[in-house]
C-alpha cells in the first residue's frame, strides 16, 4: 500500500463513477484487517501509531468511495475540475426556476401527503441527476460538465434533507 495512492488505487477498483459497493466493503473490510493496529502490537508502538494512520486513511478513502456524491465530487477533483461550491453556486436557469417551485411547494404543503409527494419529485431528480453524472463522468469524460452536475446535486439533496426534516416534524 501507498499512502499517496488514490482512493480508487488503495482499494483496486477502476477509477470510475460506477461503482459495486459489495465490492467496496469487501475491499474495506479486508484493507482494515490488514492495517488493524493489533496485527503490528509486537512491532512496538511506531508500527501501532503506523497501522493507526493507514486505518484512518482506509475509512476516509471508504467514505469517499461509498458515497455518490462524494465519489464525483472526487473524480472530479483528482482530473483537475474542483467543484468550489462554496465559491461557485451558478446554476443554469431551469434549475433555479426548478429549486424555486419546490421551495413554494414545500412552503405551502400541510400535509404528510404533500409532503411525500415533494420527497418523491426531489428523489427522482436526485436519480436522474446521478444518472447523468455517471454518463458525464464514464463515458464522455467531461470532468467540468460533470463538477457543475455535482452542484446541481448537492442543492438537491440538501433539499431533500430539508423535506425530511419538515416530514419528521409533521410525523411528531
Amino acid at each position: 500500500m501507498n499512502i499517496h495512492s488514490t482512493d480508487f488505487e488503495l482499494f483496486g477498483v477502476p477509477m470510475q463513477f460506477a461503482q459495486d459497493s459489495a465490492v467496496l466493503d469487501a475491499r474495506w473490510k479486508e484493507l482494515q484487517r490488514e492495517a488493524h493496529p493489533d496485527k503490528f502490537a509486537a512491532q512496538g508502538a511506531a508500527a501501532q501509531r503506523l497501522a493507526m494512520q493507514w486505518s484512518v486513511r482506509i475509512n476516509e478513502a471508504y467514505q469517499r468511495l461509498k458515497n455518490p456524491l462524494k465519489r464525483a465530487s472526487y473524480l472530479c477533483e483528482l482530473h483537475g475540475a474542483p467543484i468550489h461550491a462554496e465559491h461557485n453556486t451558478a446554476m443554469p436557469p431551469d434549475f433555479l426556476v426548478q429549486q424555486m417551485q419546490w421551495r413554494e411547494a414545500l412552503d405551502e404543503a400541510e400535509t404528510l401527503q404533500d409532503m411525500d409527494e415533494i420527497a418523491s419529485q426531489s428523489l427522482a431528480s436526485m436519480r436522474k441527476q446521478l444518472s447523468k453524472i455517471e454518463q458525464t463522468l464514464d463515458a464522455r469524460k467531461d470532468y467540468a460538465a460533470a463538477a457543475h452536475q455535482v452542484r446541481s446535486l448537492m442543492f438537491i439533496e440538501r433539499f431533500a434533507s430539508e423535506v425530511d426534516a419538515r416530514i419528521d416534524q409533521l410525523g411528531q
